[in-house]
This record gives structure tokens, sequence and C-alpha cells, in this order.
């Protein structure tokens, strides 16, 4: 049974595409946190370029419909195995301070 509640499609799946974006836009959420990393409190003016292209990334995942549907797939996998095992399968969280 693939139908989704309304728990499943507005707070799961999107929980699932921000990890996996944050994974896939790694390289910009490190310059991002270098950046706040050495420029303490004024971080929000001169990090606006590394907050910039980090949004833009994970922005453009958001809103990729096929990006959206692959995580949809991981999910119900997810939520197929647990409902045979009874086991809930925890993703592997990156070590970063996002």
């Amino acid at each position: 049974n693939s139908k989704l509640r309304h728990v499943e499609k507005d707070v799961l799946i999107p929980q699932i595409m921000r990890e996996r974006a944050k994974e896939l836009c790694s390289d910009k959420v490190q310059a991002f946190t270098k950046c706040c990393q050495e420029t303490g409190l004024l971080m929000v003016v001169k990090c606006r370029q590394e907050n910039t292209a980090l949004k833009d990334c994970l922005v453009g995942y958001y809103s990729d419909p096929l990006f959206y549907e692959e995580c949809k797939t991981e999910y119900l996998k997810q939520r197929e195995e647990y409902r045979a095992t009874g086991i809930k399968k925890k993703r592997q969280q990156l070590t970063s301070n996002v």
C-alpha cells in the first residue's frame, strides 16, 4: 500500500529531502560553516555569498519533482521494511554542525 498520510507527505518525506539535500550540497554547507566560524558576529555580512550559494543549492533540490519522487521512494522502502520487521532504520547522519 503506497498511499501516503498527510504527515508522511508534509513532514517525513520533506525531512528525508532536507537530509539528502544537505549531503548533496555538503561542499556549500562546509564553506558556509567555515566562513561563519572564521567570521564570528560579522557572519551575516561577510558570509552572504556562501549563504546564497548554500540556499540556491538546497532550494534547487527542494523544488525538483524528480528529487521528491526519489525521496518518496526511499521513504516508502523504509516504511515497508519497518512494517515487515518492526525495526526502524536510522539514516546515517553527517557530522556537520548545520
